[in-house]
């Protein structure tokens, strides 16, 4: 009976897991140099250094992004607007404002998870 619940419980996480639509990547992180404020993104908007944006290489534009640094465990938001970064094992670019909110911007890249949301 015992090992009979149990296996139903594993398969009831196995089944709640599958249906999860958070999905997580880890990988490094960098952040806009200064010289790309006031340039226009992929997404065809203005890229400002003080807004909480990023750069993806696949995710559609408008994604919502929680990044965490692994160093620290600081997150921050973030939207995706723009594509890149083009710099082999880094998974995202931040804007600099993201960045300082979880402390990269004196480091310039750092290790990170990101997670959002699937869409259906």
């Amino acid at each position: 009976m015992i090992l009979q619940n149990f296996t139903y419980f594993l398969g009831v996480l196995t089944f709640l897991g599958a249906c999860s639509p958070k999905v997580t990547q880890s990988g490094k992180a960098s952040y806009y140099a200064d010289k790309f404020d006031g340039r226009k993104t992929a997404s065809g908007e203005v890229f400002r250094n003080h807004k909480l944006t990023a750069a993806h290489k696949t995710l559609p534009f408008g994604t919502k992004v929680k990044v965490t640094n692994l160093n620290n465990g600081k997150t921050v938001k973030v939207r995706v607007n723009d594509r890149g970064p083009f710099v082999a094992g880094r998974i995202i670019d931040l804007s600099k404002q993201a960045a300082k909110k979880i402390a990269i911007d004196k480091v310039g890249v750092a290790r990170v998870t990101i997670s959002y949301k699937k869409k259906k």
